[in-house]
């Protein structure tokens, strides 16, 4: 009588099960707010939400500075801003391929806050006045997250962990 090996169950221990690091709590609270305003503003411009004025008016006011092609400039401004902010809080497209998207998001935002920061509050540095402290913060935290990565904690993670407990 042949017995057949026992095959032991698979067991996840992918970073959904994981303890996270401090790093990525870190980089989780890095991404949360700064989503948010990225999001909160995207919505202003694109939907008129939160008393914004919509793409119009912000074409309005991008003309008014110059730019070429107001409309289809405040039309990528705004889905860059609402987009990106979906993607820092997140962290979509964090593995293998995916990490190409959240890097490329973060690039995105960093370019667009540094052409508002150059563009439209260049006459000063303090946010008080108008100037351009805050636009050029959320620039470099874009960039900083573009070099450094979303970390584990993530929706995608989150997705990989139910799914495999879901496998079991």
């Amino acid at each position: 009588m042949s017995a057949e090996p026992a095959i032991p169950e698979p067991r996840y221990t992918g970073p959904a099960t994981a303890r996270f690091t401090a790093l990525d709590v870190g980089l989780f609270l890095i991404r949360l707010l700064p989503g948010i305003v990225f999001m909160f503003h995207g919505s202003q411009k694109l939907f008129g939400w939160f008393g914004g004025s919509g793409i119009a008016k912000f074409a309005g006011f991008l003309g008014s500075q110059g730019v070429p092609l107001p409309t289809v400039a405040a039309t990528i401004a705004a889905l860059v801003e609402f987009l990106g902010g979906l993607a820092l809080i997140t962290g979509v497209g964090t593995r293998a391929r995916g990490a190409f998207i959240f890097r490329a998001m973060s690039l995105l935002l960093f370019f667009t806050m540094a052409v508002a920061s150059l563009l439209v509050h260049r006459h000063a540095f303090s946010a008080q006045q108008g100037g351009m402290e805050y636009p050029l913060t959320l620039a470099f935290i874009a960039l900083g997250l573009a070099i450094a990565g979303p970390g584990s904690m993530t929706l995608q993670a989150a997705f990989r962990g139910v799914k495999s407990k879901n496998a079991r």
